[in-house]
């Protein structure tokens, strides 16, 4: 796949609005009006426990989910705040992001910092 047409979404913000009204509608609305050919939302930090715990923003991962979102989490944030498998539950894949992440940077991917 062409690079220019993937985008990351590195989500460290947990709050709820923000959540909604950014991460979630621009992923979802990406590859529903085809913006972007894939979209992957990276969890990191704090948006671990948000995304295990909240119904509101589950329902709305699901619609991006539907829409063609990928959405991956940190695996070392994941184990320290204990939702890694509230998060596999939910079908997101946990893995260790640093190096994955230092590379995108490097490669100057399309990446959106939240």
């Amino acid at each position: 796949m062409d690079n220019a047409k993937e985008l990351y979404i590195l989500w460290t913000n947990a709050d709820e609005l923000t959540s909604q009204m950014m991460v979630m509608m621009y992923a979802r609305n990406a590859m529903l009006h085809h913006w972007w050919d894939s979209v992957t939302v990276i969890i990191w930090g704090a948006t671990a426990k948000l995304v295990a715990e909240n119904k509101i923003i589950q329902e709305e991962m699901l619609l991006a989910k539907q829409a063609g979102v990928h959405f991956s989490a940190c695996i070392a944030c994941a184990i320290n705040l204990g939702v890694r498998e509230n998060l596999e539950s939910l079908g997101v894949e946990v893995i260790p992001w640093g190096q994955g992440l230092t590379q995108l940077i490097q490669d100057k991917c399309n990446l959106i910092t939240i």
